[in-house]
Parts: structure tokens; C-alpha cells; sequence
């Protein structure tokens, strides 16, 4: 066979599987686009966000409808629409084989639940970012109230420690040293109901044990958070098993190096 006869076949043969393949990448196109595989990951039991409302929320947003077709379909603004949702860490959408596609989603894990001076409620996650509340569920992590300015908006702990200048307008950064203390307790969770800023620079914690209401004070860094806290373990630990859990109506961790406390009066 002459070379020219080979090339021609060659040539020929790649013709026509890229004419297959066009066509079979045409008809893909045009067929109807199966509902994505999703899988949530979530650290703990804080199911903010379930299967049925994402897909909810594509379809409320025109990204996901009926009939449509695999071409209709665009992966990258799906992608960018669920990781704004503020109770998602990281979000990847994937095409899958044929028809089929695939949605991955963490969700933040919330540390505190904040109610503010204004009447709006908020999480705030482990890494200091805010979270809307969702009416799926409610997290059971330390309730923070009292005289709170903050909002529900785009600042961070993060961004708060960058930048000096905003710390005297926020009391986030010090919600989020006490609350990130305790959740990372295993007594201190357990024991810690509600934070309270009672006034700027004074913070309250409430016990679930116990009715004695405990001074924490301020919590300018990290550093004064677990130098409080491991004078209230001490406490709990070396006091309270002699004069009992009910003993006092106040436990004051504001002084250096000493825990200040007032026994009830008995009648």
C-alpha cells in the first residue's frame, strides 16, 4: 500500500472518531441534567444546612430547574453562589460522567450563639467568622448576651486583629477568645452556659452548676483568657469540693493571681 493511501486512511480515521465524539458530546449536551450527587460534611451535630434546602436555594436562585439540560449548566457561578452562604467553610462543584454532576460542601462549626443590644441573633464560628442562624437547627454552644454592639456583617476576628484601629468599636475578638476557650474544654463546655458583657471590658459567665454568678472580667488576648480560666479550674478543683457547689453567690477572676469570692448569707 502507498504511503499517500496510509496517510489518507489515517486521516479518514481520525475524521470520523472526531465526528463521533463531537456528536456524542452534542447529544450529552442536550440531555437532561440528572440531580447533582451532594455530600455535606459537618464537624459535629450542627446540621446547618441539609441536601433539600441547598438545592432549594439553586433552584430559588435559577441556577438548578426543570428540563434542564447539561449545557444549561454552570458549574463555576454554582460553585461561587453556595460558598457566600455564610454557614459554608468550602464548597467544590464537579461534572461527573454523562449526565451527572456532584456538589461537596463543609459547613463551619459555631462556637457561641451571640443576641446583641439590637435584637439580632448570630453564630460565630471557630475560626471568628459570623454565621446567620438557620430555622433548621440550633446549636447548643455558650448563649453570649448582654450589651453587645456588634452586628451580623463581614468583619472577622481575623480582620478585627489586622487592624487595631477597629478593636475598641467590636466586642467580637473577645467573645471569640472566651467562647473558643471553652468549646475547646471538655469541663469548661460542659460547665459554661452563657457569656454576659455586663458593660464594655466586663464579662459575667454562667454556670450550669452552681448559682453563683462568675466574674470573668476583660479578655484582651489569649494569654489573659487561660490564666482566668485555670484559676476557675483551681477553684473548682481545690475550693468547691470543701464548702459545696452552692456555697457562693460570686466567684471574681478580675484580680491578679487570686480568686475573690462572697458566700451566700444564710438566713
Amino acid at each position: 500500500m502507498k504511503k499517500w493511501m496510509k496517510i489518507s486512511i489515517v486521516i479518514l480515521v481520525v475524521i470520523v472518531i472526531s465526528a463521533i465524539l463531537h456528536f456524542a458530546n452534542e447529544y450529552q449536551n442536550k440531555s437532561i441534567l440528572q440531580n447533582p450527587e451532594i455530600n455535606i460534611m459537618v464537624k459535629g451535630e450542627n446540621a446547618f444546612l441539609t441536601k433539600k434546602e441547598l438545592l432549594q436555594r439553586l433552584t430559588r436562585k435559577g441556577l438548578i430547574f426543570s428540563g434542564q439540560k447539561v449545557e444549561d449548566l454552570q458549574i463555576r457561578k454554582v460553585e461561587r453562589f453556595i460558598e457566600k452562604m455564610t454557614e459554608v467553610l468550602d464548597a467544590r462543584v464537579y461534572k461527573g460522567l454523562g449526565k451527572s454532576w456532584n456538589i461537596e460542601v463543609e459547613i463551619r462549626r459555631p462556637i457561641a450563639r451571640i443576641f446583641n443590644k439590637h435584637g439580632q441573633s448570630f453564630y460565630l464560628d471557630e475560626l471568628g467568622h459570623t454565621i446567620l442562624p438557620s430555622y433548621l437547627y440550633t446549636a447548643r454552644v455558650v448563649v453570649v448576651t448582654g450589651d453587645i454592639r456588634d452586628k451580623k456583617s463581614s468583619m472577622t476576628v481575623a480582620k478585627l486583629n489586622s487592624n487595631p484601629e477597629y478593636i475598641p468599636n467590636y466586642e467580637l475578638d473577645d467573645i471569640f477568645r472566651i467562647s473558643h476557650y471553652i468549646v475547646n474544654n471538655n469541663f469548661f463546655n460542659h460547665q459554661i452556659a452563657q457569656i454576659h458583657l455586663e458593660r464594655p471590658g466586663k464579662y459575667i459567665l454562667i454556670p450550669r452548676v452552681g448559682g453563683q454568678k462568675i466574674i470573668f472580667g476583660s479578655a484582651y488576648s489569649n494569654e489573659e483568657v487561660k490564666v482566668k480560666f485555670r484559676k476557675l479550674a483551681d477553684f473548682y478543683k481545690e475550693g468547691l469540693p470543701y464548702e459545696g457547689w452552692n456555697a457562693y453567690d460570686c466567684i471574681n477572676l478580675s484580680f491578679e493571681n487570686q480568686v475573690v469570692c462572697s458566700k451566700i448569707e444564710e438566713e
